[in-house]
């Protein structure tokens, strides 16, 4: 009940920031789909409730054949020890034209505003954001990226008018010392 009751503020939170007017963000220009789908290990963010002390975190998206996204994000709560939390919310893609532009629903009908700004030409790193700045995600298809290409993926949230200061590094384990 208690992870329903989160679901459900987080969700009124965001449709409520939905109904202000926010700067344009600039999203990528087109993504492959096909080859965003799959593993994604969250770096760094700036996390929403929900997330804080999340450790070993991963969003999983696979395409469903009705044209959504059905997407796993796990992690263990509070350090690596923790226990496991699933969230299936569900990817709908808005922008056609460039694939970049999603809305994520957790709980039917309320949707959150979610934009690929960023994904490198080897789909190995990407930035997450929103319009209303309010939340991002940096992730990699590995648990660890090296120093200068955070550098990199951080710039690239500070020119798109993110308060950086907020970010926060999100604990990885080497795969084979996870909690199962």
């Amino acid at each position: 009940m208690n992870i329903m009751r989160n679901i459900t503020l987080l969700i009124s939170f965001f449709s409520f920031i939905g109904c202000t007017s926010y700067p344009p963000i600039k999203s990528e220009e087109y993504v492959d789909i096909d080859r965003f789908m799959g593993d994604w290990y969250v770096i760094a963010n700036i996390p929403t409730f929900i997330e804080k002390g999340a450790h070993n975190a991963i969003e999983t998206y696979e395409n469903n054949n009705d044209g959504t996204i059905a997407t796993t994000f796990t992690f263990n709560a509070d350090s690596f020890d923790g226990d496991i939390k699933i969230y299936h919310p569900k990817g709908f893609v808005t922008d056609k034209k460039s694939n970049a532009i999603w809305e994520m629903q957790f709980m039917w009908p309320f949707k959150a505003d979610y934009r690929i700004l960023y994904v490198d030409k080897d789909y190995q790193h990407t930035i997450i954001a929103r319009i209303q700045r309010d939340y991002v995600w940096i992730m990699s298809r590995t648990p660890v990226i090296g120093t200068d290409e955070y550098k990199n993926l951080i710039r690239i949230i500070k020119d798109s008018d993110y308060d950086i200061s907020k970010i926060k590094l999100v604990p990885q384990q080497a795969l084979k010392d996870r909690k199962k």
